[in-house]
């Protein structure tokens, strides 16, 4: 075990604390500790609520040392991104518009969360309303990657992924509409986890689309995302479309190897226009689960450029109807890339968005049809490991769009189709950046992405690689 309790996995800490080995405490202490230094290089945090963090931790370990134990997750802190209403806190959205709203209500994947025991320790920096690939954020700075500080996190939940990273928190909650889990876990060497649409309730979480939106862990490992997901996933009153009928044992499923599973590697799209760095990263992943006892095939899938499209168009549509009024009322509240992109969503006809929603059962078919022998899919999360933060400051210029488009084009046909997709820490390249790998199965068959990201992971250490503070 680690001297520094901060730099443990959620479910090393969390057996820690139940066993007395750890209090509450000294995890909570050492997270703040590490905030502390890392914090003014970062920006990863939009508040950092010490103070009560740690009276939270006293109480929880007052509480273990009566015999009382609140959860799998008693007394664990954790921050998340800020977006998660919580009653009684301020929930900025990353957003100037929001920077002094205070939730009436607590998100229940957050509520889920802090019934299994965990404490805050604060909330974390976002793109503003979720709607950008960066990291950048106009109102309150970019985040920086803690890999490589003048490079970016990726967004939108960019605060989540560099705080993972860095080892700030054992854990956070991000949301992924066009790959905003994925890009994070992928640029800054985090396990991200985009769950199935209606596998995990919205309720209380930021909309940006209606249709799209997915909430979801970023942690350490594979192990720890299945613990968050098994907490959190299942029906919900608040939110009707959040599925109900039995749950995987999502944890147990991460102790299965990859015998006797077939993994399928995309013969195009996925494998086109990759960064030299990249594609070896991709040979490698398949020669380890080779390794490893799977079968390696190859996958035809239909025409992703067409998926990528409709994702664009669904989500340009509903997001300009959510801010539609506040687009009207308080334009010069927005930056000027987010509006820039509202705007456009209010261009497109609504006889488009009608006809890529309606496209979208015969899409997720033909899709299930092409990989009905396979597991998963493997493919990389961006063609590019992290540019720089100065390159890709693009805000609303000309070139805007084919920046974000190039750096979301393997992530935005998944969420169209509505699927699960686990990102893991699959290497670095040569100076020293991470690339991650995407796992993308079947329709609520996140176990089976857990289980194979697990293995991984028990054959190789990239999710273990700790960024240094030069």
């Amino acid at each position: 075990m680690s001297s520094e309790p901060a730099l443990m996995s959620l479910a090393s800490v969390a057996k820690a604390i139940a066993d007395r080995r750890v209090s509450s405490r000294e995890a909570t202490q050492s997270c703040l500790e590490r905030i502390a230094r890392w914090q003014p290089h970062l920006n990863a945090f939009m508040a950092i609520e010490a103070e009560d963090a740690l009276k939270a931790a006293d109480a929880m370990d007052a509480a273990l040392a009566k015999g009382v134990r609140c959860g799998v997750l008693h007394g664990v802190p954790v921050a998340h991104k800020d977006m998660y209403y919580e009653a009684g806190k301020v929930v900025t959205c990353g957003s100037r518009i929001r920077r002094d709203f205070v939730a009436t209500t607590t998100a229940t994947a957050l509520q889920r969360l802090k019934d299994a025991g965990t404490i805050r320790l604060g909330s974390l920096q976002m793109a503003e309303f979720a709607y950008g690939p960066t990291g950048h954020n106009s109102h309150y700075g970019p985040v920086h990657n803690p890999f490589a500080l003048d490079r970016i996190t990726g967004g939108s939940s960019s605060g989540s992924g560099s705080a993972v990273a860095a080892r700030l928190t054992f854990a956070a909650l991000g949301s992924d509409t066009g790959g905003s889990i994925r890009m994070p876990a992928h640029f800054c060497g985090v396990t991200g986890l985009k769950t199935t649409v209606g596998r995990v309730s919205r309720a209380g979480a930021m909309p940006l689309s209606q249709s799209l939106d997915t909430v979801g862990p970023l942690a350490r490992t594979a192990e720890d995302c299945a613990i968050l997901l098994g907490l959190m996933a299942g029906a919900d009153p608040a939110d009707p479309t959040a599925i109900s009928g039995p749950l995987p044992d999502y944890a147990a499923a991460t102790t299965g190897s990859v015998k006797g599973l077939t993994i399928g590697v995309p013969g195009a799209f996925y494998v086109d226009d990759l960064d030299a760095e990249v594609a070896g990263v991709l040979d490698a992943t398949i020669a380890v689960f080779r390794r490893e006892g799977a079968n390696v095939v190859r996958v035809e899938l239909p025409d992703q450029r067409q998926l990528s499209g409709a994702s664009q168009l669904v989500l340009a549509v509903e997001a300009a109807a959510f801010h539609k009024r506040w687009m009207i009322e308080r334009p010069q509240d927005y930056g000027p890339q987010v509006l820039m992109r509202l705007q456009n969503g209010l261009a497109i006809p609504g006889v488009a968005y009608l006809e890529a929603l309606r496209w979208r059962g015969p899409a997720l078919a033909a899709h299930l049809a092409a990989v009905a022998e396979v597991d998963a899919v493997i493919a990389p999360v961006s063609p590019v490991a992290a540019p720089t933060i100065a390159e890709s400051d693009v805000g609303n210029s000309p070139e805007a769009d084919k920046v974000l488009q190039r750096l979301t084009r393997f992530t935005r046909p998944i969420n169209y189709l509505g699927l699960p997709s686990l990102a893991i820490p699959s290497g670095f390249t040569r100076a020293g950046l991470p690339v991650g790998m995407q796992l993308i199965g079947r329709s609520f068959d996140e176990a089976t992405l857990l289980r194979i990201g697990a293995a991984f992971q028990r054959a190789t250490d990239f999710h273990d690689r700790v960024p240094e503070l030069k």
